[in-house]
């Protein structure tokens, strides 16, 4: 059977991925954020400067903040870089890059997609997604988000989450040591993937290790920790070597960064802020003497800022919170390791990092949506979840691009995944049902009568419908030039509703479920 679908799955992976190549070739000359910017010159820098300078060099601004394995990789992509053009990997950069710079590492962050192309295509090939092996790929190839992020605004999320699928897919076929030494080389590539860390290693001491006898388990452990600790050895024992080992971890953990990233992740910090403003404006109302700290969180700003009423906020309490919200999820991957559930458990552990961590970026939602996209189809419930979920997590990115030019694009993204989504589970649940003579899909769940995500989801969608309209038309008309973060708020606030609700189903069904 599997031999019989792989054209099937191979012709789908093909149409998908070229389908999303010709948008991201449209998206060429479309806004780029300071990001590039911050590439451009790592390109520059792992090309001119020698190792042992990469961590140092402060000729720019745009330093260098990512693990070794992704400065090598930078170092690997400028190799053809003077082809097109020499200035590209001299170091200072030019101030105004030319079109060929810019065509240049468009192309690059298209063709480092292959391996996402190669994870996804994989996952598909499995036999829980193979009735509908092109809509799993088009869900993740075509996401809006991960498109707007990449190639609008610039960053290489594609290539990092095909590491991070292609080691959760090692997982689900039991390849275990394979899938630890792959998201090794993915935290020595991206180290903000740490999250996830807590369940890998519960769920590969207790799957790979534990059960086969003290002598077996042993010697399985001492395995998967040389493994992980040459990779890590690759990565960073350069750098031990010329000293820079302090100077690197400053890098990586730039604490003094504050509790939040100058556009507010929406997530569990946005209420605790604006509850901290609510009751500042209260007390100050009744007469209290409340300071109000200067642009405190609403200035656009990368800064520790105060809070005026609520305690301050530390990194290791950000840390607790993280790991205590994961903590069902762990239990469950150690008392009970399933190969089916780890793509749950991984991407729940994400979203716990995003819901609860420290000065976490709007961009990090990638990193547990674009994994559930693979599970979506399980059940109705699930694709109801995702159908929320991916809306919100692309509308909260919507400030991103803030240049009018870019407006329609983003829109069109949003809403032709939308009916992407709505008519891809529609059929595949219809055809389920059929199939089974009665209205259930394959995990027995009833098909709702009003669709798969229920009125209460239905309403929910309008209402960023009614905030996107409030800040394109009615802000300016009502406040002018006053309140100029107000929709970025109503943004954050409102999108971080709908991430609450994505934490608490995720965390009821792992609880239930797994």
């Amino acid at each position: 059977m599997a031999a019989s679908t792989s054209p099937t799955v191979a012709a789908a992976a093909a149409w998908a991925f070229a389908a999303a190549t010709c948008v991201k070739l449209l998206l060429v000359p479309t806004y780029r954020s300071t990001d590039f910017d911050v590439h451009r010159y790592w390109l520059a820098l792992t090309h001119a400067l020698p190792a042992a300078q990469w961590y140092t060099d402060e000729s720019s601004h745009w330093t260098l903040d990512y693990p070794p394995f992704f400065a090598y990789f930078s170092r690997l992509l400028s190799l053809p870089a003077p082809l097109a053009d020499a200035a590209l990997v001299s170091v200072p950069v030019p101030d105004s890059p030319p079109f060929a710079h810019l065509l240049y590492l468009r192309l690059t962050v298209a063709f480092s997609d292959l391996l996402l192309l190669a994870s996804v295509l994989l996952l598909a090939r499995d036999a829980r997604r193979r009735q509908r092996p092109f809509l799993a790929l088009a869900l993740v190839l075509w996401s809006p988000a991960l498109l707007t992020v990449d190639h609008v605004h610039f960053q290489y999320n594609g290539f990092l989450m095909g590491l991070l699928l292609l080691s959760l897919y090692f997982l689900e076929q039991g390849w275990d040591l394979a899938g630890g030494i792959l998201f090794a080389s993915l935290l020595c590539s991206k180290h903000l993937f740490l999250v996830a860390a807590p369940v890998y290693f519960a769920y590969l001491f207790r799957h790979y290790c534990c059960g086969r006898g003290v002598v077996k388990g042993l010697g399985r452990l001492v395995l998967m920790g040389a493994a992980v600790a040459a990779v890590f050895a690759a990565a960073f024992a350069p750098f031990v070597y010329h000293e820079q080992i302090q100077q690197l971890s400053k890098r990586l953990f730039p604490f003094g960064r504050g509790l939040c990233h100058a556009y507010w992740a929406p997530n569990f910090w946005v209420f605790y802020i604006i509850l901290d403003k609510v009751l500042a404006f209260v007390l100050r109302r009744l007469g209290f003497n409340i300071a109000i700290p200067e642009a405190s969180f609403t200035g656009g700003l990368v800064r520790s800022s105060p809070f005026a009423v609520l305690p301050k906020v530390t990194p290791i309490t950000t840390f607790l919170l993280v790991i205590l919200a994961m903590t069902p999820c762990l239990v469950k991957a150690f008392s009970n390791p399933q190969p089916k559930h780890i793509i749950r458990w991984v991407s729940y552990a994400c979203t716990c990092g995003f819901m609860f961590g420290w000065h976490v970026h709007e961009k990090a939602s990638l990193h547990f949506t674009v994994p559930l996209a693979l599970v979506a189809m399980d059940s109705v419930n699930d694709a109801g979840h995702y159908f929320l979920l991916s809306i919100v997590s692309c509308y909260s990115l919507f400030p991103l691009l803030f240049e009018n030019q870019e407006y329609l694009i983003k829109v069109m993204l949003l809403l032709t995944y939308a009916a992407l989504m709505w008519v891809g589970f529609t059929s595949h649940f219809a055809a389920n049902s059929g199939q089974e003579g009665k209205k259930v899909n394959q995990s027995g769940n009833t098909v709702k009568k009003n669709g798969f995500i229920g009125w209460i989801g239905l309403s929910y969608i309008l209402g960023i419908a009614a905030i996107e309209l409030w800040s394109q038309v009615f802000h300016h008309h009502v406040f002018g030039d006053r309140l100029p973060f107000l929709p970025l708020i109503m943004v954050s606030s409102y999108c971080g509703v709908g991430m609450m609700y994505s934490w608490m189903w995720q965390l009821v069904y792992i609880v239930r479920h797994t």
